[in-house]
């Protein structure tokens, strides 16, 4: 029998971070120690008193049935009161949607929003949903590329004005994922200023606003500033916060128009977030947020590790300032997968190369700081032996 594939799936680059775990498990069938900074899946345990919420949530029989619709009334209004103490913006309890996980969101966002034919503005190198969706909805992809010498912002004004009166959607993340940036507040006016300009909806992605470093200085949400949800949205997820990746719980908020065109989506895509892990993250956002200023000084920890060592190493390394990602310049002479493979083969580590996150990723690769202390410095010191 002959299995013919969409031609869409033939479109779609392979998963990268899937490529990654192929080649470590590969790796460690031959024997070898990996030390892995690839994936940016917390090592960190979810606090015991989300995991107790989440036990007894589990033993109630009307928690097993299907959850259906935008979440609980509770769970989304949970997450409009973190939002007023974390961030002072107000929002409406219909104008939060509970998500399986935010990659789920933003992949599902495009089927609500983008014709065939039209334009998606994506940050570049960037998270690789972000263009899959646009693949999926047969939209075009405008790449908006993120360098150094903008400060790893998108360049709005280089946009060309054809290919923003084409655009349906612009993603922009910050805390940048792979970039570890923090965008300023006049970006997000400026920002503001361009949706309302092109009618073009902002779809903002936070997973990492709660993991940053040094002064306190706590990242902006795109939804503090005037105008903002009359544009977009913002997608939050419980996923890095509270280190609950396998966990699949999130939310979209924002504009009510654009919160409710991605929940009738998903009403017809899946039945909900499981009733028993909304609850479970009610705690997470309603409880002490000890845990979270902890986990942050423990990625602060290994991030300074990991930093001064690669810097007595030679290597060109921005301090992050947000993330646990630390995003490092390759020695010269080699591409980023040049890089990758040959700490693979010579040193068991695994990261992951820039280019695999968009063309301008070329010359970087990304660590993740998802190992203790002893493994990064163990890390530093393999790395040290490689010849470059």
């Amino acid at each position: 029998m002959g299995i013919r594939y969409n031609e869409k799936l033939k479109k779609l680059p392979p998963y990268l971070f899937i490529e990654i775990d192929k080649k470590k498990k590969e790796a460690m069938g031959r024997g070898a120690d990996i030390i892995s900074l690839g994936v940016g899946d917390p090592d960190l345990p979810t606090p015991e008193h989300i995991v107790k919420a989440m036990q007894e949530a589990v033993a109630k029989p009307a928690n097993h049935q299907y959850p259906f619709g935008a979440g609980s009334l509770t769970f989304r209004k949970a997450v409009t009161e973190w939002y007023k103490k974390r961030f002072n913006v107000d929002l409406n309890a219909d104008e939060v949607c509970a998500l399986i996980g935010s990659k789920e969101g933003i992949g599902h966002m495009h089927l609500g929003f983008v014709n065939p034919g039209d334009v998606v503005l994506i940050p570049e190198p960037g998270y690789p949903v972000y263009n899959t969706g646009t693949i999926f909805t047969d939209g075009v992809p405008y790449f908006m590329p993120l360098l150094e010498k903008n400060n790893f912002l998108p360049d709005l004004d280089a946009i060309p004005e054809d290919i923003a009166k084409k655009a349906r959607i612009i993603f922009v993340n910050y805390p940048n994922n792979p970039t570890a940036t923090i965008a300023p507040k006049e970006f997000y006016i400026k920002l503001i200023e361009f949706a309302k300009k092109n009618n073009v909806i902002v779809a903002s992605d936070a997973a990492y606003s709660e993991i940053y470093y040094d002064d306190n200085k706590k990242p902006s949400s795109f939804l503090e500033f005037s105008g903002a949800k009359e544009v977009g949205v913002e997608f939050h997820s419980l996923s890095k916060t509270y280190n609950m990746t396998g966990w699949r719980i999130g939310w979209v908020c924002g504009n009510k128009e654009v919160v409710t065109g991605i929940a009738k989506v998903k009403d017809n895509y899946d039945s909900g977030v499981f009733q028993a892990a909304q609850e479970a993250a009610i705690t997470a956002l309603t409880s002490s947020q000890e845990c979270v200023e902890d986990a942050r000084k423990i990625y602060q920890g290994r991030r300074d590790v990991l930093v001064e060592g690669l810097t007595k190493l030679g290597w060109d390394v921005n301090l992050p300032k947000a993330s646990f990602y630390v995003w490092a310049k390759i020695p010269k002479g080699y591409t980023s997968s040049q890089v990758v493979s040959k700490l693979l083969d010579e040193a068991a580590i695994v990261c992951t190369p820039g280019n695999g996150m968009g063309k301008s990723g070329e010359g970087y690769v990304r660590f993740a700081l998802t190992v203790g202390v002893p493994r990064i410095k163990e890390a530093v010191e393999r790395i040290s032996k490689v010849k470059w």
